[in-house]
């Protein structure tokens, strides 16, 4: 095998490395705030970010073109290559993913079912909500998740601005669906034991919250479409 070929195949494996995290930094990155913050200007911030994710995922299409290229390049015997194994491509998001699982709903309650004495907070759903079906679908042997139209990588936190749910740099309204392929019974057992979850249906019981699982055995979870490259704060910058 000649440099060349050593160098692609082993920037090919780097790539797909550092995806290959489970998704674990939602609860971090959200550090437990509500779905329905209030803050005038950030109406303006999610158009404009969403704007800049859709230019952003454009140039992820073409890079993982030229990924696909690569490892196309760097195979050699079949199940020698780490691109040939399905758990390094089904953890990192890079293929998509097709089998048995759960579907997750969660709503809002209907304008027909407030009662006088619940706040609004009583009413809506948040984002530990959210983040509480994710962990147990994971507890749960979830081998991959989709939370809306999304495929979820290790970078990915689910957050609130407004009245909306924003994942990835696009925004949603309810009603929310978390889908994960794995094991039923397994996915279904983790879900009821999950504390965050059993309060949650306190509510739906008491408020009228919407929360429906279904299951499928044959949903199709797309390949992860967007950017894994992490961004954060630093002292003493603009």
């Amino acid at each position: 095998m000649d440099a060349g070929r050593i160098t692609r195949r082993a920037g090919v494996v780097l790539v797909l490395a550092a995806a290959g995290l489970l998704f674990a930094t939602s609860a971090l990155t959200s550090g437990g705030t509500d779905l329905r913050s209030e803050s005038a200007d950030l109406g303006s911030v999610v158009a404009q970010r969403s704007r800049e994710n859709a230019q952003r995922a454009a140039q992820v299409a073409t890079l993982r073109s030229e990924v696909d290229t690569l490892s196309r390049d760097a195979a050699t015997t079949p199940g020698q290559d780490p691109l040939e194994d399905p758990a390094l491509g089904t953890a990192s998001g890079a293929l998509a993913v097709q089998g048995p699982g759960l579907t997750v709903t969660l709503d809002d309650a209907p304008d027909t079912e407030r009662p006088a004495s619940a706040s609004p907070d009583d009413l809506v759903v948040h984002q530990q909500d959210v983040e509480g079906v994710v962990n147990a679908l994971w507890n749960g042997g979830a081998e991959a998740m989709m939370i809306m139209d999304q495929r979820i990588v290790s970078t990915s936190a689910v957050r609130c601005v407004g009245n909306v749910l924003v994942l990835q740099g696009r925004t949603y309204s309810p009603p929310y669906r978390i889908t994960a392929v794995g094991d039923v019974s397994r996915l279904r057992a983790a879900l009821d034991a999950s504390a965050e979850i059993s309060i949650y249906r306190e509510y739906v019981a008491a408020y009228g919250l919407g929360y429906q699982v279904s299951s499928g055995q044959d949903l199709q979870l797309p390949a992860f479409d967007g950017t894994t490259r992490l961004t954060y704060a630093r002292e003493g910058a603009a």
